[in-house]
């Protein structure tokens, strides 16, 4: 069971913990992360979500998830690379990108949270990450360009094309970023 902590609309603590399938159900707002994974050739780590997934089965997203109740953003960021794509990283290898408020209905879920996102930087190729099967099927990376056209059209095979607006800042942001 996966508890996390309460925020209110303001994304403040309220002390309060819950389930995360109590807060989706119910649209409490909560905190998670997401990172944008740019190897040597500036292209972006993108993973297909396992077919089993309540939340995007079968879409291509980000290593991201949520924060556990009394977790800090980073050590979420870092536990969630880990656990899904096998890597170790430190969170002071981590670049913020700012945190993002975020209001998302659908007929499944009501999600409301605050998302911090993260730049991480590495020379890893698809075969040197060990993805887990319960989370994930498949790892690819698609270039700048694709990334901006599946913010920019809203692409439905994408889960983090809904965050349109609050996606598109990010690769505004991610265009700021020397390699």
């Amino acid at each position: 069971m996966e508890l996390l902590d309460v925020l209110d609309e303001n994304g403040n603590p309220t002390g309060k913990v819950e389930n995360k399938d109590v807060i989706h159900d119910t649209g409490l707002w909560h905190k998670e992360v997401a990172v944008l994974i740019q190897n040597e050739k500036q292209e972006y780590l993108v993973q297909k979500r396992a077919a089993t997934k309540k939340q995007g089965p079968n879409k291509w997203g980000l290593t991201a998830g949520h924060v556990d109740t009394g977790e800090t953003y980073e050590n979420a960021m870092v536990r969630e690379i880990k656990e899904e794509i096998g890597i170790e990283v430190k969170p002071e290898e981590l670049k913020s990108l700012g945190i993002f408020k975020q209001k998302y209905e659908s007929e499944k879920t009501t999600n409301n949270n605050y998302t911090k996102y993260y730049y991480y930087q590495t020379n890893r190729k698809i075969q040197e990450y060990t993805i887990c099967e319960e989370e994930l099927s498949e790892l690819k990376y698609i270039t700048s360009k694709e990334l901006e056209d599946i913010v920019e059209k809203q692409d439905n095979n994408y889960c983090f094309a809904k965050r349109g607006d609050q996606m598109r800042e990010i690769v505004k942001l991610l265009k700021k970023i020397k390699t």
